[in-house]
């Protein structure tokens, strides 16, 4: 069953200017993402990734085409879809349990089921002691599991990721990699979200993806979807994900040398 429905969408921008021509960011891009299944989008820069995860969103509307979540349609921003973004996006004046508390005191959940909820999405994170922490206290990758808690605390079906380790140092985004791999290698079936994640890595969509998607240069368009069929945890040294990193890198290099040739 389709949690997602991404029918036909196009996407243009309109220039800055009467003298900027309009920019087609995306081009007739149809997919279908199941429920519960974790779909990575990946590409060259520019290629429309982004603007694809907005469309999710709701952020942006669709030029033409239509998405739609679990039956409905996207219109607007919705708890349907929760966001963590790039830059971790918490309020510097609130603790660890106050930011993830933010949404469920928005959704007017009871306090007793809302203390609940707090303490096992920080356990469910591993930030156990550090409830009363507050951002400028905490290293990048326990801010950007704070997000994560923040966005799973709503309990949305779909959970949008745009390049949420990107910030971090290598360190910690392979430590962040490891522990949301935990998170959906130990999540049952009745709480794992659909979750889609944009990402320039390709190593980090195949440590977390059951399908990949790669977009073509702009417009973007779907180039090719390749599942990932590896167990979890994912070794990085098995051939099986050496081929499938091979694979995908030449799919992208295929887009990178076209660009190029056509550039003015």
């Amino acid at each position: 069953m389709s949690a997602v429905r991404i029918d036909h969408v196009t996407k243009i921008f309109p220039g800055h200017s009467v003298r900027d021509a309009p920019v087609l960011a995306l081009d007739d891009v149809s997919l279908d993402i199941a429920d519960r299944e974790f779909c990575s989008i990946i590409g060259h820069s520019g290629c429309g990734k982004t603007t694809l995860l907005n469309l999710l969103a709701g952020f942006e509307k669709p030029t033409a085409g239509t998405i739609v979540v679990d039956g409905t349609p996207v219109g607007a921003p919705s708890w349907q879809r929760s966001m963590v973004f790039q830059d971790y996006a918490l309020f510097p004046w609130l603790t660890v349990e106050q930011n993830i508390s933010f949404g469920l005191e928005m959704k007017k959940v009871p306090l007793e089921a809302r203390q609940a909820v707090i303490a096992a999405q920080i356990r469910l994170v591993g930030l156990a002691g550090f409830e009363k922490r507050y951002p400028h206290q905490l290293s990048g990758g326990m801010k950007q599991r704070v997000s994560i808690a923040r966005a799973l605390s709503v309990e949305p079906q779909v959970l949008l990721m745009d390049e949420p380790f990107a910030a971090l140092d290598a360190q910690n985004r392979a430590l962040m990699q490891q522990e949301m791999g935990r998170l959906l290698a130990e999540a049952d079936a009745a709480s794992r979200r659909t979750m889609v994640l944009v990402t320039h890595s390709i190593e980090e969509a195949i440590v977390l993806s059951d399908r990949i998607v790669v977009l073509s240069s702009r417009p973007g368009r779907v180039k090719e979807v390749l599942r990932v069929d590896l167990p979890r945890p994912r070794d990085e040294d098995d051939p099986a994900f050496i081929a499938l990193r091979h694979r995908l890198r030449a799919l992208i290099n295929e887009e990178i040398a076209a660009q190029r040739a056509t550039a003015p």
